[in-house]
This record gives C-alpha cells, structure tokens and sequence, in this order.
C-alpha cells in the first residue's frame, strides 16, 4: 500500500444550461470540447461523480478507493466513524454566465427519508463579481407555507425573496432550507455536503437547445423550505492579512480563509480530520517532508489526516479557503 500524500484530483467538468467561460479565461482550467463550463467538481465523493487522483503514487485510484484502503488515516477516525466510505465533502468552482434557477436542499431528516442521502449545507466564497452582481438568499420576509404558495401560484415569488448585492471576497453560508440562487456574473467556491440533490423552485420560464423547460420540484420543496426570515444573510467576517480567518462553523464543516503575504506553517495535530485547500487567489507550495506540491489559483488539494505538519511557502502571496470537519 502507498503511503498518502498530499492529493490533487482530475478535476470533473459540466456544462450547465447557465453556464459560462470563467472557469477556462479566470480560473486557467480547460475545458475542452464542451459549449461552456457552469462547475467544476474538484473533490466529489457523489456516487456518480467520484473523484481520481491526479499525480503521484496513487494516480488513478479513486476517493472510494482511497477510503476503503487508508479510513481514518485519510479523513480521521472520527468522520470516518460517522461516514464511513463516503467522502463528506464536495468541493466545487461555479461560473454563472445566467442566473441559476431557484432552488432549495433538503437537510439530512428530510433527505435521508426520501433519498437515502445525507442533506446539503453549503457556503459560497465568491471568487469574482461582475459590477452588478446580485444573488439571492433567503426571504425578505417572515412567510409560511400557505403565504409562499400564494406567492408562488400568482407568479410573484421573487417579490419575497432577498437579492443581495455582491462582490468578490463575500461568503454566503446557506443551511438546508434556505432558498437561494447564484446571480449572473458570479465566479464562486463552493464547499458543500456530499449531496446532488436540489428541488427547483423557479426557472425563470427557459428553454433548453430542445425547447423544454426544466422540471420543477414544486411540491417536493415544500417540505424543506425555511420559511422564516432573517436578518442577516452574508456572512460578516473582517479580512486580516496573514491570519487564519474564520468564515464558517457548522456540523458538516469549518472554513476558514487564509490571505497570506508570506509563508506560514500548520501545524493540524489536534485536529481529526482531513484538511482541503482551495485556492482562489495567488499560489503556493505545500511542502511535506522532502516533497513539494504546488498550488495555484483554482487547484484544490486534500491533506490527509495522517499529515500534520506542513509548510506553506509563496513569492506570490495567496488566498486560500481551508476547510476540514471538526
């Protein structure tokens, strides 16, 4: 058995109804052949989309592969204890050329008993903002489900529903049961449950290159609606250089954001678990031992639990979403 190392993964490419070109022209990623590109998975434990590792001794073996052979030397005894052979995190980049549709998850009850799936929290860092852009998350109002139906069947939904200015470097910490969608313009981070399961709400009336519209889920949403109303939606965190900042804390993950100047050293021993950066500005080296493994702007790599102690180094400087389950 190979020993682990730090892991980078072939990265998974979609074409998407609203997809754009951002994630080839902004992000350096190619593409190939498709007409456009709306996301990118870069770590996916989904069945359907399972992650393969890119380089080094492990090449070709699959994060399935990776977690039935190594467990909590991956990803801690712990997660493993409570996922066992599924990855709990997928990780993903997003460029929306249109508006997505709305659209809300369902959490972990809910999916569980319809779908034998866990649920889907996630968070947005948003990349890079085209002036203008907006974003929707949450309502603007307290509704129940009877007020939101109305709202629904009369065609005014996006009367109640809360639009969000945004610009690069905002975070949006969405929990199941927030309805939400992406805005046109926005290139975002996405760091979400292990779940591909999204109820459309609304689709704005598109049409794919057939001339069909997209199904809707209306009535599967109702149940897994937050019909309250909140008053904060974006996540308040204040940027300071070369610390280790805070964005996120919930059950299924912590992020934390990592602008640097400079390199630094982590130092993850007590924590149990798997750490993963996703690099959204710069680039950096990681270096492990005698081994050094570079990152740069829209990579992603996976440290495994049983590595502790690394390096960050950097001429360029770098901001970088470190995420890992506590």
């Amino acid at each position: 058995m190979s020993a682990l190392y730090p892991l980078k993964f072939k990265t998974i490419y979609k074409d998407k109804i609203w997809g754009g070109h951002k994630i080839n022209t902004y992000l350096h990623k190619d593409f190939g052949a498709l007409p456009n590109c709306g996301e990118t998975w870069e770590i996916s434990g989904v069945k359907s989309d399972v992650s393969v590792v890119a380089d080094g001794a492990l090449a070709g073996e699959s994060l399935a592969d990776l977690l039935e052979q190594f467990k909590g030397e991956l990803v801690g005894e712990k997660v493993y204890a409570h996922f066992g052979n599924i990855f709990p995190l997928l990780i993903k980049f997003i460029d929306a050329n249109e508006d997505l549709s709305i659209q809300v998850h369902p959490d972990d009850e809910l999916a569980k008993k319809r779908h034998n799936s866990f649920g889907k929290t996630e968070m947005w860092y948003v990349i890079e903002a085209d002036p203008g852009s907006t974003l929707i998350a949450g309502f603007n109002q307290e509704l129940t489900e009877q007020t939101y139906l109305d709202k629904f069947n009369s065609g005014h939904l996006t009367d109640v529903l809360n639009k969000e200015d945004v610009k690069a470097g905002d975070v949006f910490f969405l929990p199941a049961g927030r309805v939400h969608t992406i805005g046109k313009g926005l290139l975002i981070a996405e760091i979400q449950q292990t779940s591909d399961i999204t109820y459309r709400i609304y689709d704005f009336d598109r049409v794919d290159d057939k001339g069909n519209k997209r199904e809707l889920h209306t009535q599967e949403a109702l149940a897994a609606i937050d019909y309250k109303h909140y008053p904060e939606y974006k996540t308040r965190y204040e940027p300071i250089k070369d610390e280790t900042v805070k964005l996120v804390s919930c059950p299924y993950f912590t992020t934390n954001l990592l602008d640097f100047t400079h390199g630094t050293a982590k130092d993850y021993s007590n924590l149990d678990s798997f750490v993963i950066y996703v690099c959204v500005e710069g680039e950096f080296t990681v270096k492990h031992n005698e081994d050094a493994y570079i990152v740069k702007m829209g990579d992603c790599i996976l440290l495994p639990k049983s590595i502790n102690k690394v390096q960050l180094e950097t001429t360029k400087g770098f901001k970088v979403l470190e995420s890992y389950i506590e």
